[in-house]
């Protein structure tokens, strides 16, 4: 039987900027304030990053209860609700907010609607807690479809109003559809200016369909609650390529590679690069003789740091923020 010959890499693939700037706030609160630092919820959902920071000094929670009073407390990023919010604050814990930007984007749009009226129907998975997080931003009108069948039974209290939002880690393609049913069924309901669906999660499926056609065989690095290393998988089948999800390189086996050629490679948004090169490593030993990068979409976007985690390159001091300038000079 043939062995792999060529790995094929999807551009881009692995770690986004909301990933990036969440582990980073949990490695500089630490740093800052010593270990433990506590994280409710998995900071990102990978078991390498989560065991790595463990090792650092984070503590991972689910309940609040857990976390002892003036200890500081990081939220993940995929967002929390009101309720948890003003726990956090109530318990007088020391907060330090990892919620990606885009999904705060969300947060944000969802209050705003709300004070004018609307009611809203989300598209997502239930029991995700970016979709817990999002929810929890009202105590009442906000109504989850996860499927085209959902939205045929969703009875929001009024339809004069309605608003919809996604979240954002979902399928583009799954997603479109389930949207164009909730446009049928209430051809009046107001969608995001911005698709809800981030920049990350829509450049990794593109690069998945351009790199599927190509190969005989799809690997995802990701893991099992990662919603969209999962979507990238269920993509790559969609489009007729045998995909297989792993969490690290042990769970490669032999059989997935015989009799096929080349292999497409890709990462989803939490999982880091160093586990896509132990992967290329083990498939270079089944027989894999050249690496090849697509070309793709080069990501640049940053997003800033909570202030007082700041810190000076050169001389390892918090940067102290100077105040915003006001006044007509101000921009």
């Amino acid at each position: 039987m043939q062995a792999p010959q060529e790995i094929l890499l999807a551009e881009p693939r692995g770690f986004c900027a909301g990933v990036d700037r969440a582990i980073e706030i949990v490695e500089r609160a630490i740093q800052k304030f010593g270990a433990p630092i506590y994280v409710r919820h998995e900071i990102v959902h990978n078991t390498y990053v989560v065991n790595d920071l463990k090792a650092k000094g984070a503590i991972f929670i689910e309940e609040l209860s857990d976390v002892p009073p003036g200890a500081t407390l990081v939220f993940s990023a995929h967002g929390v609700s009101k309720a948890v919010e003003q726990e956090a604050k109530d318990r007088g814990f020391h907060i330090f907010d990892a919620t990606c930007p885009l999904v705060t984007k969300v947060h944000v749009e969802v209050a705003k609607l709300a004070k004018e009226g609307y009611e809203f129907i989300m598209i997502g998975h239930k029991g995700h807690p970016e979709v817990e997080g999002t929810m929890g931003q009202l105590d009442h009108g906000i109504h989850l479809v996860e499927d085209v069948a959902d939205v045929a039974r969703v009875q929001p209290g009024q339809t004069d109003k309605l608003a919809v939002v996604t979240q954002t880690t979902l399928s583009v393609d799954d997603a479109a559809e389930i949207s164009a049913a909730v446009r049928a069924r209430f051809p009046s309901v107001r969608e995001p200016k911005q698709q809800d669906i981030c920049y990350a999660t829509q450049n990794r499926q593109d690069a998945v369909k351009v790199l599927s056609p190509q190969v005989d065989v799809v690997i995802v690095v990701g893991s099992p609650t990662s919603s969209n290393s999962n979507r990238l998988r269920e993509l790559a089948a969609k489009l007729g390529t045998t995909a297989y999800m792993v969490d690290s390189a042990d769970e490669l086996q032999g059989e997935w590679f015989k009799g096929r050629a080349r292999v497409g490679l890709t990462a989803g948004a939490s999982a880091p690069e160093i586990l896509v090169q132990q992967v290329i490593d083990r498939i270079k030993v089944l027989g894999a003789v050249s690496v090849r990068s697509m070309a793709g979409i080069e990501e640049t976007i940053k997003f800033p740091l909570p202030k007082g985690l700041k810190i000076d390159a050169a001389t390892g001091l918090e940067i102290r923020e100077r105040a915003p300038e006001t006044g007509p000079s101000a921009h």
